[in-house]
Formats: structure tokens, sequence, C-alpha cells
């Protein structure tokens, strides 16, 4: 029994897998979700399925790029819970996450050429990416990527197409002006984080006893954490 908790994105998600079926998920989005449902969602999932921690054999976190607060909220959280039930913590990548979700989600439609590039939302024309086979094999490493100049955008065409390249995550719906002359380019604009995609990874790290130390794990966070103006009149 592993519990998975994903607060990379906007998104809060919670998912409690038997190493193979997600057997129960909750999850929302929106402002402050993660702070105000993480604890309520993993109560109610393991609750659900009449699971106490216990039960559980790990924990994993979904260990980013991705939202510095959200990422760690979630890390927080999970450590809490392992250090409360002295469970193992295992971490798994954000991007692989999703392309699994996205593999998925495609099920027969999926082509052994197709390429998958999930993106998350780094502002204005950043997304954090990695590119993944049609086997989910990373073959870019994980990067921040600007995408208002030609650089990038060329050295993608000319080295992935003329494969189906899936683009998805919500860093993705941003770049349909810069791609809409590419029909081989398939943006998907609906596609949402979520922890029951961590399952076949955090499934795999559990076999392996592929673990990360609950005292000193960090997530990856990619980019150094900029602090914003404080928007309260007089400071």
């Amino acid at each position: 029994m592993i519990l998975c908790l994903e607060t990379a994105t906007p998104t809060c998600s919670v998912a409690l897998n038997d190493g193979t079926h997600n057997l129960s998920l909750r999850e929302c989005k929106g402002q402050n979700a993660h702070s105000e449902k993480i604890t309520t969602f993993i109560k109610e999932v393991l609750d659900e399925k009449g699971i106490g921690y216990s039960q559980l054999d790990a924990v994993a976190v979904s260990k980013g790029p991705g939202s510095y607060t959200g990422l760690r909220i979630g890390v927080s959280t999970a450590k809490g819970v392992c250090y409360a039930a002295g469970l193992p913590l295992m971490a798994v990548d954000t991007l692989h996450a999703m392309a699994y979700g996205m593999r998925q989600r495609l099920g027969d439609d999926i082509q052994s050429t197709d390429l998958f590039i999930p993106m998350i939302d780094a502002r204005r024309m950043e997304v954090y990416c990695a590119v993944f086979d049609a086997q989910l094999n990373r073959i870019q490493d994980t990067e921040a990527v600007v995408f208002d100049d030609d650089t990038y955008l060329s050295s993608l065409i000319s080295h992935l197409l003329p494969s189906r390249v899936w683009l998805f995550g919500d860093g993705a719906p941003k770049l349909h002006e810069l791609f809409k002359e590419h029909s081989q380019i398939r943006i998907v604009d609906d596609f949402e984080p979520s922890a029951a995609f961590m399952a076949p990874l955090a499934d795999k790290a559990l076999k392996a006893d592929d673990f990360v130390d609950v005292a000193y794990f960090e997530p990856f966070y990619l980019k150094d954490f900029v602090a914003g103006k404080p928007h309260v009149k007089g400071l």
C-alpha cells in the first residue's frame, strides 16, 4: 500500500494504490488548495478503504520541478506522515509521472514514434519540461525553457519532428501560437497532474528500495526561489 502526494502544480492530489491499481483518489485545484486540503484528502483516501497508517508500506511524494510553495507543502506533509508512522519515503519525478498519465490517456492511440513533453508553467513564456519516448524513456533531461525566441523552437522541430509530439501540462496551452503551423505537434489543453499517475514509478521505487532520507530530502525546484513584492499596503 502506497500513499502518493502530488502538489507540484496548482492541483492538490492524493491517491492510495496497491502498486498496480489506484484504490482511492482525492484532488482539487485552486488557490491555497494544498495547505487547506492535503491532510483532509489523506484521511479520506485511507478511511475510504479502511486503511490505517500502520498498513502502509511507504509514502511517495512528487519531487518536482514545480511550484516552490506547493512542493514544500507536499514534501513537509509526506515527511510528517513518514516520521509519525515510521514509513520510508520515495520521491517521484513530477514530469515522468505526467508522461505516464498522458500515455494512459492516449491508450491505443499511441504510435511507437510518439514523443511526450510534459510542461509545467514557470510564468511568462517559460516552462519546466523534459522529453520522453513512447516507452517513457527519458531522452532529454529536465530543463527550464524560454519560448520567446526561435532557438529552442528550431531545435525542437529539427530534432524531434517528424515524430508526433505531445505537449501537455499547464505550461502547454500558451504555446498554441508558436506551433500553429506544425500539425505533428499536438497541444493538450486540459491535462492536469495527478497522484494517480505516480503509481507505476512509486511501485518501481518500492520494489527497488529506492528511498530518500526523510530528514534531509529536498524537492527538485530546478530554479532558486525568488520572493515577490508584498501587495499589502504599507509593506
